[in-house]
């Protein structure tokens, strides 16, 4: 029996409405949203509709209409950055834990726009350090970018502190929501969250190819892309109301459709109840390979503080050696390398190798953790 533990990288397995819902809308559906007033033209519209609706509810975003369809969080989170309106001489403050769809869209504009990065200080476990956060504030400052959970180690950051602290200060708050939207709980307005961006593929349980960036109700974006919306198609301009101010050409209606019923079996099974089963899953996991001889550990010292993703080392192997032996000699699946977070493995010394990192999901059972610990010992 195969072993799935990556689902850092996109959840496995999918449910099955989820699954059935592909082909669902390609034999009763297969029309593109907003580009036609026969039935199966609106019946596209209205799973667009449904599934902005469901996001929203699901974050506590006021206005479904600014919840933007993209292809993955690394498209959000281009469009977050590079929508900003950027001025020479301005200052993004990040983590050292930022996945590198923060990181390059921001070296791109400091090497085009002259913009500045700083750090944000955290603590051993990795957690920003709130209280000192008036200390690397600079008059300049335009942006806080926050991983809520770090896909290295699963550092959980005081999300909602932060955001209280951008908000105090005027600064625009973007969050990384890759590993906790649909495993931990969010809500944009009690977190001060202006910005959100998080797959459809991975916690949400939905199929590759889905995402969204959720907008406060005072933010405005520049659009990365322009051309047909199905709306004002009189006019030569992009229009300037939402979503169609930043969603251009036809939707991928189909995985919409996946996402909503990924949405639907998150919310029906509730994330809380998730994050205690994920939770009691690293508990476990963690307690066993206390146990495996060589076995290094990298993360926080507490799960409370930790979501459901372990980097761990074997020795002084290269990991990814370590991962192609799980694999050829228990049928484990798990990722090794730098994970597209080297910040993340600088700050923890694993770098340039980086780790080899356990991810689990809401199907993850422990009796899987039991094997993998098993496949860990028999290295």
């Amino acid at each position: 029996m195969d072993l799935y533990f990556d689902n850092a990288a996109t959840s496995w397995p999918k449910p099955p409405a989820v699954v059935k819902s592909l082909e669902v809308y390609q034999r009763t559906v297969g029309a593109s949203a907003g580009r036609g007033a026969y039935p199966r033209a609106q019946a596209s519209g209205e799973v667009l509709a449904g599934c902005r609706r469901a996001l929203a509810g699901l974050v506590n975003a006021p206005d479904p209409g600014r919840v933007i369809f993209t292809l993955n969080c690394s498209d959000a989170l281009n469009l977050a950055i590079h929508g900003f309106p950027w001025r020479r001489g301005d200052r993004a403050l990040v983590t050292p834990f930022e996945h590198n769809s923060v990181l390059r869209p921001l070296h791109a504009l400091k090497a085009r726009r002259g913009i500045a990065i700083d750090l944000l200080p955290v603590d051993g476990d990795g957690r920003v350090v709130v209280y000192k956060l008036p200390g690397v504030l600079r008059p300049r400052t335009r942006l806080v970018a926050c991983v809520h959970a770090s896909n290295v180690t699963g550092v959980v950051q005081p999300v909602a502190e932060v955001g209280a602290f951008a908000r105090r200060k005027g600064i625009l708050f973007l969050v990384d929501a890759a590993q906790s939207a649909g495993a931990l709980p969010i809500d944009v307005s009690k977190m001060n969250i202006d910005l959100l961006a998080f797959p459809g593929h991975k916690g949400l349980l939905g199929p590759l190819g889905t995402g969204a960036l959720v907008m406060s109700p005072d933010v405005d974006l520049d659009p990365l892309r322009q051309g047909g919306t199905g709306s004002l198609s009189e006019k030569e301009v992009q229009p300037e109301f939402y979503p169609d101010r930043l969603e251009t050409g036809s939707h991928n209606a189909p995985g919409l459709l996946g996402l909503w019923e990924g949405v639907r079996f998150v919310s029906q099974r509730g994330v809380a109840s998730i994050r205690r089963h994920e939770r009691a899953l690293l508990d476990q996991f963690r307690e066993g390979i206390q146990r495996v001889p060589g076995v290094r550990f990298f993360g926080p010292a507490k799960t409370v503080h930790q979501a459901a993703v372990v980097s761990l080392l074997f020795g002084n192997e290269d990991p990814r050696r370590t991962a192609a032996r799980l694999w050829a000699r228990s049928r484990v699946m798990v990722r090794a390398g730098l994970h597209c977070a080297p910040w993340a493995h600088r700050q923890i010394g694993t770098f340039p190798l980086g780790t080899f990192r356990f991810s689990f999901g809401p199907f993850v059972t422990p009796r899987h953790i039991d094997r993998a610990v098993a496949a860990l010992r028999a290295l």
